[in-house]
Protein backbone atom coordinates (compact mmCIF):
# COMPACT_ATOMS: atom_id res chain seq x y z
CA UNK A 1 0.00 0.00 0.00
CA UNK A 2 1.49 3.35 -1.08
CA UNK A 3 0.70 6.36 1.11
CA UNK A 4 2.11 9.77 2.03
CA UNK A 5 1.38 10.75 5.61
CA UNK A 6 3.46 13.91 5.92
CA UNK A 7 2.61 16.73 3.52
CA UNK A 8 2.06 20.48 3.81
CA UNK A 9 -0.27 22.77 1.89
CA UNK A 10 -0.63 26.53 1.47
CA UNK A 11 -2.38 26.53 4.84
CA UNK A 12 1.06 26.35 6.46
CA UNK A 13 4.44 26.30 4.71
CA UNK A 14 3.57 24.35 1.55
CA UNK A 15 3.06 25.76 -1.93
CA UNK A 16 0.20 23.55 -3.19
CA UNK A 17 -3.47 23.68 -2.27
CA UNK A 18 -5.01 20.61 -0.58
CA UNK A 19 -6.84 19.87 -3.83
CA UNK A 20 -3.56 19.98 -5.76
CA UNK A 21 -1.91 17.65 -3.25
CA UNK A 22 -4.77 15.18 -3.65
CA UNK A 23 -4.44 15.39 -7.45
CA UNK A 24 -0.72 14.64 -7.16
CA UNK A 25 -1.47 11.71 -4.86
CA UNK A 26 -3.99 10.32 -7.35
CA UNK A 27 -1.49 10.71 -10.19
CA UNK A 28 1.07 8.75 -8.14
CA UNK A 29 -1.61 6.14 -7.41
CA UNK A 30 -1.39 6.62 -3.65
CA UNK A 31 -4.11 4.91 -1.66
CA UNK A 32 -4.06 7.40 1.22
CA UNK A 33 -2.86 10.92 2.00
CA UNK A 34 -2.56 12.97 5.17
CA UNK A 35 -2.10 16.73 5.00
CA UNK A 36 -0.22 17.60 8.18
CA UNK A 37 -0.06 21.37 8.16
CA UNK A 38 1.66 23.14 11.03
CA UNK A 39 -0.70 23.93 13.91
CA UNK A 40 -3.83 23.99 11.76
CA UNK A 41 -6.43 21.77 10.09
CA UNK A 42 -7.86 24.51 7.89
CA UNK A 43 -7.26 22.51 4.71
CA UNK A 44 -8.94 19.29 5.86
CA UNK A 45 -12.43 19.87 4.43
CA UNK A 46 -10.98 20.83 1.04
CA UNK A 47 -8.73 17.77 1.04
CA UNK A 48 -11.54 15.45 2.12
CA UNK A 49 -13.84 16.65 -0.65
CA UNK A 50 -11.06 16.34 -3.24
CA UNK A 51 -10.18 12.87 -1.93
CA UNK A 52 -13.76 11.69 -2.38
CA UNK A 53 -13.72 12.88 -5.99
CA UNK A 54 -10.30 11.37 -6.76
CA UNK A 55 -10.69 8.10 -4.90
CA UNK A 56 -7.87 8.88 -2.45
CA UNK A 57 -8.45 8.17 1.23
CA UNK A 58 -7.78 11.30 3.31
CA UNK A 59 -6.52 10.77 6.85
CA UNK A 60 -7.06 13.77 9.09
CA UNK A 61 -3.78 15.10 10.42
CA UNK A 62 -1.68 18.01 11.60
CA UNK A 63 1.83 18.76 12.90
CA UNK A 64 2.02 20.47 16.27
CA UNK A 65 5.00 22.57 17.33
CA UNK A 66 6.09 21.62 20.85
CA UNK A 67 8.96 21.41 23.33
CA UNK A 68 10.52 18.64 25.38
CA UNK A 69 12.81 20.35 27.84
CA UNK A 70 14.91 22.74 25.73
CA UNK A 71 14.39 20.67 22.58
CA UNK A 72 12.04 22.05 19.92
CA UNK A 73 10.18 19.38 17.97
CA UNK A 74 7.05 18.55 15.99
CA UNK A 75 4.35 16.08 16.95
CA UNK A 76 2.21 14.59 14.19
CA UNK A 77 -1.40 13.82 15.01
CA UNK A 78 -3.38 11.36 12.86
CA UNK A 79 -7.06 10.51 12.93
CA UNK A 80 -7.94 13.57 14.99
CA UNK A 81 -11.43 15.04 14.97
CA UNK A 82 -11.15 18.43 13.21
CA UNK A 83 -14.23 19.63 15.13
CA UNK A 84 -12.83 18.83 18.57
CA UNK A 85 -13.32 21.92 20.76
CA UNK A 86 -10.26 21.47 22.97
CA UNK A 87 -7.99 20.79 20.00
CA UNK A 88 -9.19 23.89 18.19
CA UNK A 89 -8.70 26.01 21.32
CA UNK A 90 -5.11 24.75 21.60
CA UNK A 91 -4.48 25.44 17.91
CA UNK A 92 -5.79 28.98 18.34
CA UNK A 93 -3.29 29.52 21.15
CA UNK A 94 -0.48 28.37 18.86
CA UNK A 95 -1.72 30.59 16.05
CA UNK A 96 -1.82 33.62 18.34
CA UNK A 97 1.73 32.89 19.45
CA UNK A 98 2.86 32.59 15.84
CA UNK A 99 1.36 35.98 14.97
CA UNK A 100 3.10 37.66 17.91
CA UNK A 101 6.41 36.14 16.89
CA UNK A 102 5.96 37.28 13.28
CA UNK A 103 5.59 40.88 14.47
CA UNK A 104 8.72 40.60 16.62
CA UNK A 105 10.71 39.19 13.70
CA UNK A 106 9.56 42.00 11.41
CA UNK A 107 10.59 44.54 14.05
CA UNK A 108 14.04 42.97 14.30
CA UNK A 109 14.43 42.93 10.51
CA UNK A 110 13.42 46.61 10.40
CA UNK A 111 16.12 47.38 12.98
CA UNK A 112 18.55 45.67 10.60
CA UNK A 113 17.38 47.87 7.71
CA UNK A 114 15.03 45.36 6.07
CA UNK A 115 11.48 46.72 6.08
CA UNK A 116 8.61 44.28 5.61
CA UNK A 117 5.15 45.35 6.74
CA UNK A 118 2.79 42.96 8.51
CA UNK A 119 0.20 43.51 5.76
CA UNK A 120 2.79 42.61 3.13
CA UNK A 121 3.56 39.40 5.00
CA UNK A 122 -0.12 38.47 5.23
CA UNK A 123 -0.62 39.12 1.52
CA UNK A 124 2.37 36.92 0.74
CA UNK A 125 1.08 33.99 2.78
CA UNK A 126 -2.53 34.43 1.54
CA UNK A 127 -4.07 31.96 3.99
CA UNK A 128 -3.40 29.58 6.82
CA UNK A 129 -0.48 29.76 9.22
CA UNK A 130 2.05 32.48 8.48
CA UNK A 131 5.55 31.88 9.78
CA UNK A 132 9.26 32.13 9.17
CA UNK A 133 9.17 30.39 5.76
CA UNK A 134 6.87 33.13 4.45
CA UNK A 135 9.21 35.81 5.80
CA UNK A 136 12.13 33.99 4.18
CA UNK A 137 10.33 33.97 0.81
CA UNK A 138 9.85 37.73 1.05
CA UNK A 139 13.56 38.19 1.79
CA UNK A 140 14.30 36.15 -1.34
CA UNK A 141 11.78 38.13 -3.41
CA UNK A 142 13.36 41.39 -2.28
CA UNK A 143 16.81 40.02 -3.23
CA UNK A 144 18.06 40.47 0.31
CA UNK A 145 19.14 36.83 0.32
CA UNK A 146 19.74 34.36 -2.49
CA UNK A 147 17.56 31.59 -1.12
CA UNK A 148 15.51 30.22 1.76
CA UNK A 149 18.49 28.49 3.35
CA UNK A 150 20.48 31.71 3.39
CA UNK A 151 17.54 33.57 4.97
CA UNK A 152 17.58 31.15 7.89
CA UNK A 153 21.37 30.98 8.17
CA UNK A 154 21.76 34.76 8.24
CA UNK A 155 18.63 36.08 9.93
CA UNK A 156 15.81 33.73 10.90
CA UNK A 157 17.44 30.65 12.39
CA UNK A 158 17.79 30.18 16.13
CA UNK A 159 20.45 32.48 17.53
CA UNK A 160 20.44 34.71 14.43
CA UNK A 161 19.74 38.49 14.57
CA UNK A 162 16.04 38.35 13.63
CA UNK A 163 15.12 35.17 15.48
CA UNK A 164 12.30 35.31 18.03
CA UNK A 165 10.91 32.64 20.33
CA UNK A 166 7.22 31.80 20.32
CA UNK A 167 4.68 30.06 22.49
CA UNK A 168 4.71 26.27 22.30
CA UNK A 169 3.12 23.49 24.30
CA UNK A 170 5.15 20.80 25.99
CA UNK A 171 5.36 17.56 24.00
CA UNK A 172 3.39 15.75 26.72
CA UNK A 173 0.60 18.32 26.38
CA UNK A 174 0.53 17.92 22.59
CA UNK A 175 0.26 14.15 22.98
CA UNK A 176 -2.60 14.58 25.46
CA UNK A 177 -4.74 16.82 23.29
CA UNK A 178 -4.08 14.73 20.19
CA UNK A 179 -5.38 11.73 22.16
CA UNK A 180 -8.27 13.82 23.45
CA UNK A 181 -9.30 14.52 19.85
CA UNK A 182 -9.31 10.79 19.09
CA UNK A 183 -5.94 10.69 17.35
CA UNK A 184 -2.56 9.01 17.60
CA UNK A 185 0.61 10.99 18.34
CA UNK A 186 3.73 10.38 16.24
CA UNK A 187 7.10 12.09 16.73
CA UNK A 188 8.02 13.79 13.46
CA UNK A 189 11.46 13.26 11.86
CA UNK A 190 13.42 12.40 15.05
CA UNK A 191 16.62 12.20 13.02
CA UNK A 192 16.52 15.95 12.40
CA UNK A 193 16.45 16.73 16.11
CA UNK A 194 19.96 15.45 16.73
CA UNK A 195 22.55 13.31 14.90
CA UNK A 196 23.32 11.72 18.29
CA UNK A 197 21.51 8.38 18.20
CA UNK A 198 21.88 7.85 21.95
CA UNK A 199 20.07 11.17 22.49
CA UNK A 200 17.36 10.06 20.06
CA UNK A 201 16.95 6.82 22.02
CA UNK A 202 16.65 8.67 25.35
CA UNK A 203 14.15 11.10 23.86
CA UNK A 204 11.96 8.31 22.51
CA UNK A 205 12.07 6.48 25.85
CA UNK A 206 10.98 9.63 27.68
CA UNK A 207 8.15 10.34 25.23
CA UNK A 208 6.94 6.74 25.41
CA UNK A 209 6.42 7.42 29.12
CA UNK A 210 4.19 10.31 28.01
CA UNK A 211 2.10 7.90 25.86
CA UNK A 212 3.73 8.52 22.47
CA UNK A 213 2.16 6.24 19.83
CA UNK A 214 4.67 6.23 17.00
CA UNK A 215 7.82 7.44 15.25
CA UNK A 216 8.28 8.83 11.76
CA UNK A 217 10.97 6.48 10.49
CA UNK A 218 10.98 7.30 6.79
CA UNK A 219 11.75 10.93 5.96
CA UNK A 220 13.90 12.52 3.20
CA UNK A 221 16.32 13.85 5.84
CA UNK A 222 16.84 10.41 7.41
CA UNK A 223 19.79 8.35 6.26
CA UNK A 224 19.48 4.56 5.96
CA UNK A 225 21.44 4.29 9.22
CA UNK A 226 19.00 6.56 11.05
CA UNK A 227 16.01 4.75 9.54
CA UNK A 228 17.37 1.43 10.81
CA UNK A 229 17.92 2.81 14.33
CA UNK A 230 14.47 4.41 14.48
CA UNK A 231 12.86 1.21 13.21
CA UNK A 232 14.62 -0.70 16.01
CA UNK A 233 13.32 1.83 18.57
CA UNK A 234 9.79 1.56 17.21
CA UNK A 235 9.89 -2.23 17.53
CA UNK A 236 11.42 -2.06 21.02
CA UNK A 237 8.56 0.10 22.32
CA UNK A 238 5.84 -1.47 20.19
CA UNK A 239 5.17 1.84 18.43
Amino acid sequence: MCVDLHTHSIYSDGTATPEELVAQAAQLKLQALAITDHDTMEGYDEAHAAGNRAGVRIISGLEISCLHGPLSMHMLGYGVDPENTVLNHKLQQLQNGRQKRNRRILEKLADLGMKISYDELQENSQCGQTGRPHIARLLVAKRIVSGMDQAFRRYLGKGKPAYAERFCFKAAEAIDFIHGAGGVAVLAHPGILSPDMSLQARLVAELVEQKLDGLEVFHPAHSKKIQKKLHELARRYNL
